[in-house]
């Protein structure tokens, strides 16, 4: 049986071909670009791109099957969040050390064992960051070292509550949803 995302007959009547790409907008996290492509059908527009360096994103999972969450107020949702732990990649950074940064830094937890999961695009259609997803076990509790314009704070959290919260809406970070899905699936398939 094919793979679900091999070449197919017919995929080249979808593709499009990029014509140039010009800066739109350089900021000192994210740039924008202005893609200008060949549609399937001839036509010639205009995508903007946004460009991201990467992030990791842990799902810190304790021997009784509880998560470690972070909640932390996010300007662009005006609003707290409860979400896993998680950030950027900083240029060339290997992303597996990275999620054990990023996870010591804002919950003070070290993993003894650090799996890689999958890569998740956060936004597709415009936007190509992806989160690498990391499952952190054999954890040990420290101190936690935010950055300076950081402030979380964790607690953990019951995956049957968790994935109750994804379920009925009160949870909509995309990594977090994805993260108590896959560990909900993993209980009853393992």
């Amino acid at each position: 049986m094919r793979e679900l995302l091999d070449n197919r007959e017919g995929d080249e009547l979808l593709e499009e071909q990029i014509l140039d790409s010009t800066a739109a907008f350089r900021g000192s996290f994210l740039n924008v670009d202005a893609v200008r492509v060949r549609l399937a059908n001839g036509r010639e527009t205009v995508h903007e791109v946004v460009r991201h360096p990467g992030a990791v994103a842990v799902i810190a999972l304790r021997e009784d099957g509880k998560i470690l969450l972070v909640r932390q107020y996010r300007t662009a949702l005006e609003r707290m969040t409860l979400e896993i732990p998680a950030g950027k990649l900083e240029r060339g950074e290997d992303p597996l050390l990275a999620a054990g940064r990023e996870l010591a830094e804002e919950t003070g937890y070290s993993a003894g064992r650090l799996d890689y999961l999958m890569p998740i695009a956060v936004a597709a259609g415009y936007s190509d960051e992806l989160i690498h997803l990391y499952m952190a076990t054999e954890l040990s509790a420290g101190a936690p070292n935010p950055d300076d314009d950081e402030f979380v704070a964790s607690e953990w959290v019951e995956l049957d509550v968790l994935v109750d919260s994804v379920l009925d809406g009160r949870i909509e970070d995309s990594k977090t949803v994805i993260a108590a899905l896959i560990c909900d699936a993993m209980r009853h398939r393992l």
